[in-house]
């Protein structure tokens, strides 16, 4: 945890910076620590902070796997106030990759799933590539989807506060990072990691910690050395059972023809009921039937809404906030 009386040119805010890459290298060279802000998708944004060397001491293994090298050509689509598109940009940085501007000059990529969503929706020639894909989960289907493309996937789990917890082609074979170690307690996951940040800036928020261990309060397993992630806690609780989102999304994805999203919408009675908002009108009634095929009563869909586009943040991430929103004014 950062100190309340640190000094503040100890903590340098590189997003508020006109350069952010170039800032976040000064502070490296200057032995300063960074702030960054979270999303906020899930919640009230808030500011970690974090050593430089949090992030650059993964960068060989990141390129190890990835097989970047200063020869590379990387494509980071998304707006670098974004941590993971930030990440991907400091890293390039330090390889000596070159970064550009379109996916048709790139040799690698780092996309939100919804932005590789869009490249499979136009059929786009990934010859060749190595995408690097986070901020959702991402499924065999998908990862299929990809390597028919012609591309090759790697996926990783993180969070903001943790830096890289586990990678591998899609969520169900995610391991644990080089040099980090993931356990689950009580089905919340935790990680002993030399990446994970110095907490938060906000002297009222603590990031939960316990001798060297580390958790956001996602809930997951570790099975056979695998890392399955279920979801930030709480998921959705109606009639007294929790279901998780993550669970709901991996039945009801894969027969999308467009992209499905489930929240909760707050119910008298229940406390909470499912719902879901598709991009292709279309689905409804196919996800309808396969909801009361293959889900649970607690799990199903109970309200179905049209929503095309998505909301999205600035981020790229689907704003499940607006989406809850939206599927409330649809009553």
């Amino acid at each position: 945890m950062p100190s309340s009386e640190a000094p503040v040119a100890e903590v340098v805010e590189v997003l508020a910076t006109d350069d952010p890459v170039a800032a976040f290298g000064d502070a490296q060279h200057r032995g300063l620590r960074v702030a960054l802000p979270t999303s906020g998708t899930s919640g009230r944004p808030r500011t970690i902070v974090r050593t430089t060397a949090s992030w650059t001491d993964s960068f060989a293994a990141v390129s190890d796997l990835t097989g970047t090298t200063r020869d590379s050509r990387v494509w980071v689509p998304g707006p670098v106030t974004a941590t993971m598109n930030l990440f991907a940009a400091v890293h390039a940085h330090a390889v000596g990759a070159t970064l550009v501007a379109r996916v048709a000059d790139a040799t690698h990529a780092h996309l939100t799933p919804t932005a590789l969503r869009r490249l499979l929706a136009d059929d786009t020639d990934l010859s060749g590539r190595e995408l690097v894909v986070a901020g959702d989960r991402i499924d065999a289907a998908e990862a299929a989807r990809v390597r028919a493309a012609g591309g090759r996937l790697h996926h990783y789990y993180g969070a903001a506060e943790l830096s890289l917890v586990a990678w591998g082609e899609h969520a169900g074979a995610l391991r644990p990072f080089p040099g980090v170690d993931v356990e689950a307690r009580d089905e919340q996951l935790w990680v002993r990691s030399p990446f994970v940040s110095d907490g938060y800036l906000e002297p009222e928020h603590e990031l939960q910690a316990e001798g060297g261990w580390a958790s956001v309060g996602d809930r997951g397993e570790v099975v056979d050395g695998r890392v399955l992630v279920h979801g930030r806690a709480g998921g959705i609780t109606t009639a007294g059972e929790t279901v998780r989102v993550a669970d709901i999304e991996h039945v009801l994805r894969p027969l999308a023809t467009g992209d499905v999203v489930v929240v909760g919408l707050p119910h008298p009675d229940l406390g909470e009921v499912v719902a879901a908002a598709v991009t292709d009108a279309g689905d409804v009634p196919r996800l309808t039937a396969l909801a009361r095929e293959q889900l649970t009563p607690a799990q199903r869909p109970r309200r179905w809404l049209h929503l095309d586009p998505l909301p999205m943040t600035a981020n790229d991430k689907v704003d499940r906030a607006a989406v809850r929103v939206a599927l409330e004014a649809s009553r």
